[in-house]
């Protein structure tokens, strides 16, 4: 009898049938998992809407059966001889899966606080620190287990997920383009990657994240400079504003009054126009435009309102006059009905001027 037990446990653990067992287990109720992933995915999508959170992609999915499959039947790291998960229904917790890719390393922190506020999180792993510990960089990312919170769980559309875990990862785009391409390498070649080729691994992996790091220092910047050209526009110091879609929005806004239905397309449009003719800060276009009733040379040239933006460019016409023209376009039946529209300015008394900001640099330049 002794022999008989001590020969079962010398006997090989059969790997195969584990892996059929549980992929049979599994696909009755994958269907479920991939409810539970897509439930997941909406709630987070709507949550970081509402924080005005903006993000790359939000995906979900449940897990595919064969890489269940190959999951079920990974061997234990302490026993070769035995699987890493027995009871894989249940020990395997990315059975649903949502994967969140940030723009920005400041967004992991923000989506992560969004997690939070509305799952129950089970557990969370951050990679970063394993990584570096296992000398690996650039797959970087952030996990939480979590479940449907206790309250949103009592209602009808969730109970049948109460009691079942979902993963969410975090990354920046950068981090998941790494992820792909290293995940890639390292099943596609062999596990262990030759030297020469870590060498270079590791080194792109640092440029990744140097790279990630720059970004978000460029975002910080561009929003730190934009709240300062509003600010500046909003006390009137324009000398040193420069022209970009959006201080020239904020310009308009207070100077012809602001329109909800102008597209940020319209500021950006304008702003490229106004640096093809000459301009570089607000101060030279509030000195173009000074004195100007933008409703008055709107309605003279057109007979009726337009909005800001049209009445902006009426306005410049008006200041800059053939200048305008010239710069603007190069078709000679658009400039002649410029030119009209010129004559017609001065027929109603309206003043036409030839300001030009290209003359007003060269003056201020040292010689």
């Amino acid at each position: 009898m002794a022999d008989s037990n001590e020969n079962e446990q010398d006997a090989p653990f059969d790997f195969a049938e584990h892996r059929r067992t549980a992929v049979e287990e599994y696909l009755h109720v994958r269907p479920r998992y991939a409810e539970l992933a897509a439930a997941v995915r909406d709630i987070l999508l709507h949550a970081l809407r509402a924080r005005d959170i903006t993000v790359n992609s939000v995906e979900a999915r449940a897990k595919e059966l064969e890489s269940f499959g190959r999951k079920a039947t990974i061997p234990s790291e302490s026993n070769s001889n035995k699987p890493k998960y027995l009871d894989p229904m249940n020990d395997i917790t990315d059975l649903a899966g949502v994967r969140v890719i940030a723009f920005f390393p400041k967004n992991l922190s923000e989506i992560g606080d969004c997690i939070r506020s509305e799952f129950e999180v089970i557990e969370y792993t951050n990679l970063i620190t394993a990584l570096h510990e296992a000398e690996r960089f650039g797959y970087q990312s952030e996990h939480y287990l979590v479940k449907i919170s206790g309250e949103r769980s009592d209602l009808p559309e969730y109970r049948i997920y109460a009691d079942l875990i979902a993963e969410i990862q975090v990354r920046t785009v950068l981090q998941h383009a790494w992820a792909e391409i290293e995940h890639d390498i390292q099943y596609k070649s062999s596990r262990t990657i030759p030297a020469e080729i870590r060498r270079k691994f590791m080194s792109l992996a640092g440029l990744l994240e140097i790279a990630d790091r720059e970004f978000q220092a460029i975002r910080d910047e561009y929003e730190d400079m934009t709240n300062w050209a509003r600010e500046s526009v909003e006390e009137g110091v324009l000398d040193q504003v420069e022209i970009t879609a959006e201080s020239l929005k904020v310009y308009l806004d207070k100077r012809v009054g602001p329109d909800a239905r102008v597209s940020d397309f319209s500021y950006e449009w304008s702003a490229r126009i106004l640096r093809r003719l000459g301009f570089t800060t607000l101060d030279q276009v509030d000195q173009c435009i000074e004195g100007y009733d933008d409703d008055e040379v709107t309605r003279v040239r057109w007979n009726w309102h337009q909005g800001p933006v049209q009445r902006f460019e009426d306005m410049l016409l008006a200041g800059m006059g053939p200048l305008y023209v010239e710069r603007r376009f190069n078709t000679a039946e658009v400039r002649d009905k410029l030119n009209q529209t010129i004559e017609k300015y001065k027929r109603n008394g309206i003043a036409v001027r030839e300001y030009d900001p290209q003359a007003e640099s060269k003056e201020e330049s040292p010689e």
